[in-house]
């Protein structure tokens, strides 16, 4: 899929001048949704991007941030909600890549939108939370439960109400032999 041009940066005037440094910030938009699961940033999302373009002997390195809102489903119950994200990220555009992994200089720019994208979408949490004290799904209706109110006693199995006797009987036992309840 071809590049937008917002992703690419000019670097004529860095190429080959170790030490010379330049710092650009802009605004863009997700070109597309970035991230699966319950958590994403979608297509057309602002994102807010601060970049350090510094020239090194191997080629242009480049040091950012990125803030932005995720979009994303409670993992405990479900709710959708957004919350601000940010991400920093660090890589060298080589003059000469050398690993089909690494990224290059491809005549005086480079395109950010290759490790933006990765650093976004390795940072957004697998199962995100609405609230740190979300309580949850209540198991018998399904839907989500209300912060603080009193969770129900769990009704016992029916399969292991026999073994709950056992019990019953092992406290009355204790209690006769211990008038005092020590």
């Amino acid at each position: 899929m071809p590049t937008s041009r917002i992703f690419q940066e000019s670097v004529r005037e860095l190429l080959h001048r170790p030490g010379e440094m330049r710092e650009r910030s802009r605004e863009i938009e997700a070109p597309e949704r970035l991230g699966e699961g319950l958590a994403r940033v979608p297509e057309g999302e602002r994102i807010d991007l601060d970049a350090r373009l510094e020239s090194v002997h191997e080629g242009i390195l480049v040091t950012a941030e990125a803030r932005t809102t995720v979009h994303a489903e409670c993992g405990r119950c479900l709710r959708a909600f957004t919350t601000p994200f940010r991400v920093e990220f660090q890589e060298l555009f080589a003059y000469t890549p050398t690993e089909a992994d690494e990224y290059g200089v491809h005549g005086d720019h480079v395109d950010l939108e290759p490790p933006l994208r990765d650093a976004v979408v390795l940072a957004l949490p697998f199962q995100p939370v609405c609230r740190p004290d979300c309580p949850g799904l209540d198991p018998e209706s399904g839907e989500p439960r209300e912060a603080g109110a009193a969770a129900e006693p769990d009704a016992v199995d029916p399969r292991w109400a026999a073994l709950a006797g056992f019990l019953a009987e092992e406290e009355d036992v204790d209690r006769s032999t211990d008038p005092e309840g020590n």
